[in-house]
């Protein structure tokens, strides 16, 4: 496709990107009202569906396709990364070298707050429907902390604890069980993301419907997307070397 196309094409999605987005600005309830449509449409739903928490019905409940499309973009931005810091022509591999002096408090730390970090993020993930938090949350706190063995000065540590060939199948498969629950819920109920099963009692860890599992699904994907975009940064810093850097060495 031609320069000159790409250009036409964008102008025009564009521009009727700009007029649907300043028609929803103009329509927009007056700042300071006390008109709250969503407000009033989102609490009362999250009660009857034994949601605690607002927020994780919203998600999963009211918004159906563009958490969806939340998904996909991490998941996409995974890949793009990928893609882009797979080894050029002109890189080699190299064994990673040992890590150098860390101070003794700090390598305590890491190791000491693993295991607590991990805790966190399963209970922030299964309690998603119930208390601040959620599959997203809970997904970052569990991606990212896993990495202080990292910071704790352990780079081969961090390379045996997370697989990231099994990592990668299960960022595809906690996208692909969200995808799947979405169209349950289209079959069963009309709408993305409709609810399959038994709400149960409001306020147990078993509530809420679908949500508690939708929310185990972002978990997995999320989880498993950051550990494996970080695990792509990690590998082309240490261990990825050009051939002009490996001469001068």
């Amino acid at each position: 496709m031609s320069r000159t196309a790409r250009l036409m094409m964008f102008v025009v999605a564009g521009g009727a990107v700009g007029v649907m987005l300043v028609l929803g600005v103009l329509d927009l309830p007056h700042f300071g009202s006390s008109f709250h449509p969503y407000r009033d449409a989102a609490v009362p739903a999250a009660v009857a569906h034994a949601t605690s928490n607002v927020i994780s019905s919203v998600n999963f409940d009211l918004r159906g396709l563009d958490t969806l499309g939340e998904e996909t973009i991490l998941l996409t931005s995974v890949l793009g990364v990928a893609a882009l810091l797979r080894p050029a022509e002109d890189e080699e591999e190299r064994k990673p070298r040992r890590a150098g002096s860390l101070l003794d408090m700090t390598r305590l730390f890491g190791y000491v707050f693993l295991p607590l970090t991990l805790a966190i993020g399963f209970i922030t993930v299964a309690h998603g429907a119930l208390t601040p938090g959620g599959g997203f949350q809970g997904g970052v706190v569990l991606g990212t902390g896993i990495h202080l063995l990292y910071v704790a000065g352990s780079y081969h540590a961090i390379e045996k604890v997370r697989p990231v060939e099994a990592l990668e199948y299960g960022e595809s498969l906690g996208a692909g069980a969200f995808a799947c629950f979405g169209i349950a819920g289209a079959l069963v109920s009309a709408s993305f993301l409709g609810n399959i099963l038994p709400w149960g009692t409001f306020g147990e860890l078993f509530s809420s419907g679908s949500v508690l599992f939708l929310s185990c699904a972002v978990g997995v994907e999320v989880a498993s997307g950051v550990i494996v975009l970080l695990a792509q940064f990690l590998h082309q810093a240490i261990e990825v070397e050009s051939h002009v850097e490996a001469g001068k060495a």
